[in-house]
């Protein structure tokens, strides 16, 4: 499923000598809790890898309904895809607090050039999101939303939770229809299995955090989804 990554995005797979290198071609900038760091339909020139906090990726479909498409954070670089057409094709808003080191298209085009250690691992980040678009895909064939959801809860415990004597506390600043939309099925297909799981002693919910009592039970659950 959909998740922020680990120790793996962009800027993790540079070297020392090519981090210092992109930071003096670009400008860290902090945004605040809910802060937009472009708007979908912008004029785009520039890139943002994330150096703290996490974002969503929003689309609007066309009756003007606002989804989640992606999480990113953990050092992942967000708005490639404008540099190439122009034009942003999502809002990119903070999730957190967020600090980003933003660099101009051209500027980090020269960059991939110049630095093939770089150009690889821009390369392999590129790949790894197709195949994950891929999977997704493919897997939502034969995978209901309640295992969509279990498999999505349970990538972002692994990327961001905090395991203590056997149970995962999970920070949750999305909304149910947020967690919908990522996990491919309806709010209400959440609201039912937040409380069938409750009931069954797999998760307990609070305001903005979720933990999951039995991560075994919710793999379970998950089925074939946690291979997506």
């Amino acid at each position: 499923m959909q998740g922020m990554g680990s120790g793996q995005g962009f800027w993790y797979l540079l070297s020392r000598d090519e981090r210092d290198a992109l930071s003096a071609l670009g400008l860290s900038r902090e945004y605040s809790v809910g802060a937009p760091l472009c708007h979908e339909g912008d004029l785009a020139n520039n890139v943002f890898i994330l150096l703290a906090g996490w974002v969503k990726i929003l689309a609007t479909t066309r009756d003007g309904h606002e989804i989640v498409l992606a999480l990113r954070g953990n050092g992942d670089i967000v708005g490639e895809v404008g540099g190439e057409t122009g034009h942003r094709n999502a809002t990119i808003r903070a999730i957190g607090k967020v600090r980003a080191l933003i660099v101009q298209y051209d500027k980090f085009r020269s960059f991939l050039d110049s630095n093939l250690g770089a150009g690889h691992a821009y390369r392999r980040v590129v790949t790894h999101r197709w195949s994950d678009t891929d999977a997704i895909l493919r897997i939502r064939a034969v995978t209901t939303g309640g295992q969509r959801l279990a498999a999505l809860l349970l990538d972002l415990a692994e990327r961001h939770g905090d395991l203590v004597n056997g149970v995962i506390d999970l920070a949750m600043p999305l909304s149910q229809e947020e967690l919908a939309s990522l996990a491919g099925t309806s709010r209400a297909t959440v609201t039912r299995a937040f409380d069938d799981w409750r009931k069954r002693g797999l998760i307990r919910t609070r305001q903005h955090r979720i933990t999951i009592l039995d991560p075994q039970g919710l793999r379970r659950v998950a089925g074939p989804a946690v291979l997506a």
